[in-house]
């Protein structure tokens, strides 16, 4: 029997359906909270600057590793750190990893203690023409001397008389695995120049090219390095009329002559401006005077004496000086503090003396052989472990330097 359908609902053939209601509308999403941030003035503005920032990062950094020169990439970095007020952390830094990794304490070198090689300038066989000024043996101030340790050694000759003489000594009795070298070198057959470095003292109207040019090379015997950039250096860098700092007085100056002759002193006390005075490069305060090292360089040595790895630490360190019979005396080595460059000078022979650059992105000292070509010397370092390589100033260079030739 069929049942009627009840009223109100529905069956299977029936055309009737019941509506559902309609699902309600969802709320609109809030926005994330980037882009809230994002919304705010304040945010765009730290955004626009953070922009502006990173794009002169990245022209300024960037122009500081594309500049002209051999520097390696750390010490561009560097410089470009000092250059901008980071000089603290720079220091802080290099004196982290100096803590971490000091200079090693005993040992014995892995060199021979005699230099190699001897370059000989002019006819060979020739009468000398001056009788050879003889450096007395170097004293080691590590105490008893190694094999070779002090002895001087040709490192070339003028018209047969002896004018670059070399020797090695361990800078003390504790880094004794370290080697300094020392060189002497005789004025009367020799004579210095100046050369400014292309980014201190920077473009000037200086009449000498920042680096030796082929044509420039007859005759040239050594080169070594300048010092402090001239901000740091606390006083003034002079050639040719021109002056990028302040000459300041009583600072320590190596002071170059019309006739080719070098001189070491303090500022307007032992030298001084005049007609004759062709160069003028201080830096700092002198490390032996009257042939006396004075009690200033065991105090402030971080202040007096470089921000870059603190002045009483063993770092690369070089030194110029002037003897009693008027030798220039040229110093340098990896381990070596204030005093005892100071020392290494004075043992020398220096009556005056000076500190010049220091850490190893700086130092070098390179002696030049004669060739068949005169404009081809080939250079040689005079410690093989120094960082610059040996033709580093046949190319332009950042950094002052000094040119020693055959008069």
């Amino acid at each position: 029997m069929h049942t009627p359908p009840t009223p109100g609902s529905a069956t299977e053939d029936s055309d009737v359906t019941t509506l559902e209601p309609p699902a309600p509308t969802p709320a609109p999403k809030r926005p994330g909270w980037i882009r809230r941030l994002l919304a705010r003035r304040s945010t765009r503005a730290v955004l626009a600057v953070a922009a502006l920032f990173a794009g002169w990062l990245s022209w300024s950094l960037g122009s500081a590793l594309a500049a002209p020169g051999d520097d390696s990439v750390a010490a561009r970095v560097a410089e470009w750190g000092r250059d901008h007020e980071l000089g603290p952390v720079v220091t802080a830094l290099e004196s982290v990893q100096y803590k971490a990794h000091p200079p090693a304490v005993g040992g014995r070198p892995d060199m021979a203690l005699v230099p190699t090689g001897e370059a000989a300038q002019g006819a060979s066989g020739a009468k000398p023409a001056l009788p050879a000024v003889v450096p007395p043996r170097l004293a080691s101030p590590a105490g008893e001397p190694l094999a070779g340790e002090g002895t001087w050694k040709v490192l070339g000759s003028v018209r047969g008389t002896p004018a670059l003489y070399g020797a090695y000594v361990r800078p003390d009795a504790d880094h004794t695995s370290y080697v300094a070298g020392v060189v002497s070198m005789d004025q009367r057959i020799l004579r210095f120049a100046l050369h400014p470095g292309e980014v201190d003292p920077g473009a000037g109207n200086w009449g000498v090219p920042p680096y030796i040019p082929a044509d420039q090379r007859a005759g040239l015997m050594a080169t070594f390095n300048g010092g402090f950039k001239v901000d740091e250096a606390r006083g003034g860098f002079y050639l040719n009329g021109v002056t990028r700092g302040t000459l300041t007085d009583d600072d320590a100056s190596l002071v170059f002559y019309r006739d080719g002759h070098a001189e070491v002193g303090a500022w307007n006390r032992d030298v001084k401006m005049g007609p004759q005075v062709v160069g003028v490069r201080q830096n700092l305060n002198l490390i032996v005077d009257n042939g006396q090292v004075p009690d200033g360089v065991d105090s402030n040595v971080e202040s007096g004496w470089g921000l870059t790895i603190a002045g009483d630490y063993f770092v690369w360190r070089s030194g110029a000086g002037i003897t009693r019979d008027g030798r220039l005396v040229y110093a340098y080595g990896p381990a070596l503090s204030v005093r005892t460059l100071a020392d290494l000078l004075q043992r020398a022979g220096c009556v005056q003396a000076m500190q010049l650059d220091i850490n190893p992105a700086w130092m070098s000292y390179m002696y030049y052989k004669p060739t068949s070509d005169p404009a081809k010397p080939t250079p040689v370092k005079l410690l093989p472990t120094q960082e610059r390589p040996a033709d580093r100033y046949f190319e332009s260079t950042s950094r002052d330097f000094t040119a020693v030739y055959a008069r």
